[in-house]
């Protein structure tokens, strides 16, 4: 009898554990009218530009949206911007310019490539605001890694301390 009983409120709080949330699904009372949607979580801080970096970047050099990600092959580093202010940014598709990218953990100063048929591995035609620009910077070695932080060099323009992600 008492092994009846026990199967009984085991199975009584089963039933009840699996219902309850599926009634409470349906129930109109239970559901927010204006649920408020969740903001993303930040899970690496270290990609984060500081506030300061980005409103120089948009105020100095007309551009924003930085990053620096290491390829599937590891061959090669991409820099790309997003432009906000042609006149500023023009300095960035500069040709006579050299850009390189610096790892100073690795002791490395990358180069962009030149194919022979395609040219250099950059976008040099005029900014066009709203636009995202890129360019290549071989790593042959892979000794720039994800996770390091690197300086991009253009000319006169340095962002400094992005991660390489």
């Amino acid at each position: 009898m008492a092994f009846t009983r026990l199967t009984q409120l085991l199975a009584g709080f089963l039933a009840g554990g699996l219902l309850a949330p599926a009634v409470m699904a349906q129930s109109p009372a239970h559901t927010p009218a204006a649920a408020k949607p969740v903001p993303p979580v930040r899970t690496n801080l270290a990609k984060h530009v500081p506030m300061r970096a980005h409103m120089y970047y948009e105020g100095a050099w007309g551009v924003d949206s930085l990053s620096v990600k290491y390829t599937e092959s590891g061959e090669i580093i991409r820099f790309s911007y997003r432009v906000l202010e042609p006149e500023k940014a023009a300095a960035l598709n500069d040709k006579k310019v050299e850009p390189s990218l610096v790892d100073p953990r690795a002791g490395v100063k990358l180069v962009i490539p030149e194919m022979e048929k395609v040219g250099k591995l950059r976008q040099s035609s005029t900014p066009v605001a709203g636009k995202q620009y890129w360019m290549a910077f071989s790593n042959s070695g892979r000794r720039v890694r994800p996770g390091d932080r690197v300086d991009v060099e253009i000319g006169n323009f340095r962002a400094q301390g992005l991660v390489v992600e």
